[in-house]
């Protein structure tokens, strides 16, 4: 799968901002695009959901237009998340190439989607999480790092990646604070295989984001950016004035909860999450612009690693030379001196 990506980046699944038109955006842009099911109000939405996507990405292949010719869905395997058996039904029908678990165990996932030939790769964001989740037989893992919006990690990518590849050999994405090629380079360097970006896809023109939330986006920093588990119960970041418009105490905590109608009901459908890549949203504009600017950034980023690393060798070599020259003098004073 990753191997027919332009770039290894998947854009990844945000509550309320990932729709078709954005997933079908990112495949046309050459990368993987993903969406959270519970964007779907309704199962019958959630069913014209993976049809529409299923069926543009056939017909873009028959066409022979460019593209990934891949897309995702992201299940919430929280316990308290009520349809998450009736989603992996319609899923059976639609095929996604790959599923990605969140908040919960994938162990009512795995199966169904390696039955029909699709991947299944599951949020973590410990090292228990990680094993926990290899062992029910999921083919990837995402490496939910610190930095992430919406629900999100406390570790480093530096330290989180090595760890877990002792362990793990196969798949992986890092997520977590990336917003332009450069940082897609940096996971790569580090071992991963490539990168989850969020934030900077909620200003695609694609995305369902409305402009109130394009516009505090653009006008936010990295120090707009607040970590709290006030409103979900589970650790995210959120933009800090969305929070305090609507009156949340950041510092309050109460029981996660996925169930009900989480699109009406739920407290968090007029909030906001950003990653601690929100410096690098600059303008709405469209998914392929976004692609083309991180594949054009990656490419300098790896050029310029390839530099270094050049230069570094020559540089050793250079100091091996003048090593080895200088004791090759400092042995011919020393035996001059002898026979003096």
């Amino acid at each position: 799968m990753l191997a027919r990506l332009r770039i290894p980046v998947v854009a990844a699944p945000m509550f309320l901002v990932s729709g078709p038109e954005l997933v079908l955006a990112a495949h046309r842009a050459g990368i993987v695009g993903a969406f959270p099911a519970p964007n779907a109000r309704e199962l019958t939405d959630f069913d014209s959901w993976c049809r529409t996507i299923r069926d543009g990405v056939a017909a873009d292949a028959a066409a022979g237009a460019a593209g990934s010719g891949t897309w995702a869905v992201n299940l919430f395997a929280h316990r308290t998340y009520r349809r998450l058996d009736a989603e992996v039904d319609i899923l059976r029908r639609y095929r996604p190439d790959l599923v990605i678990t969140s908040l919960g165990a994938p162990n009512r996932v795995v199966d169904t989607v390696h039955g029909y030939g699709g991947e299944v790769f599951a949020d973590v964001a410990t090292l228990a999480q990680a094993k926990r989740a290899l062992a029910a037989g999921v083919d990837g893992l995402v490496l939910v790092c610190a930095g992430g919006g919406g629900h999100t990690g406390t570790f480093s990518p530096l330290a989180f990646v090595p760890a877990v590849r002792d362990f793990h050999d196969g798949p992986l994405l890092v997520a977590g604070g990336i917003g332009d090629g450069g940082g897609v380079a940096a996971v790569e360097a580090l071992g991963a295989d490539g990168a989850y970006i969020g934030t900077r896809f909620i200003a695609a023109t694609e995305s369902l984001a409305g402009d109130g939330y394009r516009d505090m986006l653009l006008a936010a920093e990295m120090a707009d950016v607040v970590t709290s588990r006030a409103v979900t119960g589970v650790t995210a970041n959120w933009l800090r004035p969305s929070l305090e418009r609507a009156g949340y105490d950041i510092d309050g905590v109460g029981p996660a909860d996925f169930s009900g109608d989480l699109q009406g009901a739920k407290p968090w459908k007029s909030l906001w999450s950003a990653g601690h890549g929100v410096g690098s949203v600059r303008s709405v504009t469209t998914a392929q612009a976004i692609v083309d600017e991180l594949a054009a950034d990656r490419a300098a980023s790896l050029r310029r690693l390839a530099d270094r690393a050049a230069t570094g060798a020559n540089t050793y070599d250079s100091a091996v030379r003048s090593t080895v020259q200088c004791d090759q003098q400092c042995s011919a004073i020393q035996v001059g001196a002898g026979e003096g």
